[in-house]
């Protein structure tokens, strides 16, 4: 049965956002790209996939949505009320965190290491003429961490599975079409979604999306043995764990947020407890070394002819991981309508610069609110 409940945790305590580490080794260097976990299992077992909301009024009555709210999940942020919520999501709970009741749907997703409390400067403004969601994809921030190793060889925390994730979050939480927001890795998971169901997604806006430049296909075909090999050697030794533990400090957060964020003024305590917190939980250094190993699945070059919904670019010139350079690329693509530099910003924009972030996500969401949606 999916249910929706209340979290005791406070929406303002969380999450790992341990996104391009650099490894040095006497024979190589890696820049660890970011991402963001799910599960796998097939999608359409019990709705159609010509028009998912129609038939998810045929879903028996295991598959629906009970939420409850208690005074400890709700707290008051600009004078907009944020609730903390729990999903039940193929037997794992997924936290999400929710505002506004009226307007257009939008879904909030996270990049590599990072949580729903990544946007906890964009819900309560967003909340004001928007029904505001933000989720934990699983295996990050106080969503489930389910140990990869326990799927028989298969590859749990992918693109697909997260796009699963976010997909039938939208149908059984949402219940109803969404624009999707994403950050970083997040922006690969919002579009596999809107290539595998897409009269779900209405349009999304991408800041700063993953280029992920560790991927097998933009490595030197020299280089693909010795870096499938370093993969491995993390993942599968003793070393892998003893990197986690070094990376998973207050100190070294602070340093590898100052990396990504330009305005390091930005870089608060709060922030930093918000990304190392939940990478303490138990299961967060398996999903950490599982998604650092993780150099197939698509990129964004390759979902961006697929998708079918306007999509928005936004990005910050001083992102020094991806850099934007090669991310105006991306603007040639005909489902990009607009490619949008943001000044003096760097890899998280929508946490350093709400101000220009906010505004933006408001202008396109009105743009495009207005079209037909698929009768529910």
């Amino acid at each position: 049965m999916a249910t929706t409940t209340t979290s005791s945790r406070s929406p303002t305590a969380l999450h790992p956002l341990l996104s391009a580490r650099k490894i040095r080794t006497p024979t190589t260097q890696l820049d660890l790209v970011k991402i963001s976990p799910l599960k796998p299992t097939p999608l359409g077992s019990s709705r159609s996939r010509s028009d998912p909301f129609r038939a998810r009024s045929s879903i028996n009555n295991d598959h629906f949505v009970e939420e409850r709210t208690s005074p400890a999940s709700v707290i008051d942020n600009a004078d907009r009320k944020v609730e903390t919520r729990v999903w039940s999501w193929r037997g794992y709970s997924i936290r999400y965190q929710c505002g506004g009741d009226d307007g257009p749907a939008l879904v909030l997703i996270h990049g590599f290491g990072a949580n729903s409390d990544h946007w906890r400067k964009n819900i309560p403004a967003l909340a004001k003429s928007h029904r505001v969601y933000s989720i934990d994809l699983i295996g990050y921030g106080y969503s489930d961490k389910p140990n990869p190793r326990d799927f028989g060889g298969r590859p749990f925390y992918t693109f697909e599975t997260w796009a699963s994730q976010l997909n039938d979050f939208c149908l059984e939480v949402v219940k109803d079409q969404a624009f999707f927001i994403c950050n970083s890795v997040g922006g690969l998971v919002g579009l596999q979604a809107a290539v595998m169901e897409p009269k779900i997604c209405k349009g999304i806006v991408l800041l700063n999306v993953s280029l992920r430049m560790l991927h097998i296909k933009k490595q030197p075909l020299l280089g693909r043995p010795l870096v499938k090999a370093f993969q491995i050697l993390l993942r599968d030794t003793p070393l892998g764990k003893l990197f986690f533990r070094s990376v998973a400090t207050p100190q070294t957060v602070r340093d590898i947020l100052c990396q990504c964020y330009h305005d390091m003024s930005q870089v608060t305590d709060e922030l930093v407890q918000i990304i190392l917190l939940p990478g303490l939980q138990p299961g967060a250094d398996a999903v950490f070394l599982e998604f650092i190993c993780y150099s197939d699945g698509p990129l964004p070059e390759e979902l961006l002819p697929q998708v079918k919904c306007p999509v928005l670019i936004g990005w910050g010139d001083k992102d020094p991981w991806e850099p934007i350079e090669l991310g105006r690329a991306y603007k040639e693509f005909e489902s990009v309508e607009d490619f949008v530099v943001l000044s003096d910003v760097g890899h998280c924009p929508q946490d350093e610069a709400p101000h220009l972030v906010n505004p933006l996500v408001e202008t396109f969401v009105a743009r495009h609110s207005s079209s037909s949606s698929p009768e529910l």
